[in-house]
């Protein structure tokens, strides 16, 4: 049962740092793509541009959040996700 436990906290620790480095590499390209209109205003591309950043930022960060969250409950109450994979 301890195996299994370090399993999963193993693959929880590992979801969250790989979910907080996709929300900072969305971050660096939202940024980017921000700081490329310099006037504010945005060429006919450049608002699909920032939405398109903006989707995958707030994406990232939900999905940082959702890989938080699991590893809180995993480590406070014992609880682990369903739907955790591992290699």
């Amino acid at each position: 049962m301890a195996h299994m436990e370090g399993e999963t906290r193993q693959a929880l620790v590992k979801n969250l740092r790989e979910a907080t480095e996709r929300a900072s590499a969305a971050l660096r390209t939202y940024d980017a793509v921000i700081s490329d209109i310099p006037s504010g205003m945005p060429h006919p591309d450049g608002v699909q541009r920032i939405q398109n950043a903006s989707r995958d930022l707030n994406q990232a960060r939900a999905a940082m959040m959702k890989a938080h969250i699991q590893l809180s409950e995993f480590l406070g109450r014992g609880i682990g996700p369903s739907d955790l994979e591992f290699e």
